[in-house]
């Protein structure tokens, strides 16, 4: 009987010690708390249409003269005017493209 107890004691010591090892890496957010951040992220997209050239200048590769022709460039129904009137180069606004919107004023 001491056998088959310190058996199944030292199974369930190796498989508490084991456990962690396939537990969820917790540098990972669960997938439920995705989505409040993905809104979070989206909410805080960069509107082309109404930063300032300050808040432009925040985004990669967009400098002085970047800003400026954004500015005078609006407004944008799109935000993939920034290419298509050529205000940008097509490499910087692939760095960007994820990180601004152009929004409609209300009506």
């Amino acid at each position: 009987m001491k056998k088959i107890f310190a058996l199944l004691s030292m199974g369930l010591l190796v498989f508490v010690l084991a456990v962690p090892a396939f537990a969820a890496d917790p540098a990972k957010p669960a997938a439920k708390a995705d989505a409040p951040a993905a809104a979070v992220a989206k909410a805080e997209l960069m509107d082309i249409n109404t930063a300032t050239e300050a808040q432009l200048k925040t985004l990669p590769e967009i400098g002085d003269a970047y800003s400026k022709k954004i500015v005078e460039g609006r407004p944008y129904a799109l935000k993939t005017q920034l290419k298509s009137r050529k205000i940008i180069p097509d490499a910087t606004y692939e760095k960007i493209k994820d990180l601004i919107i152009a929004k409609q004023p209300k009506k």
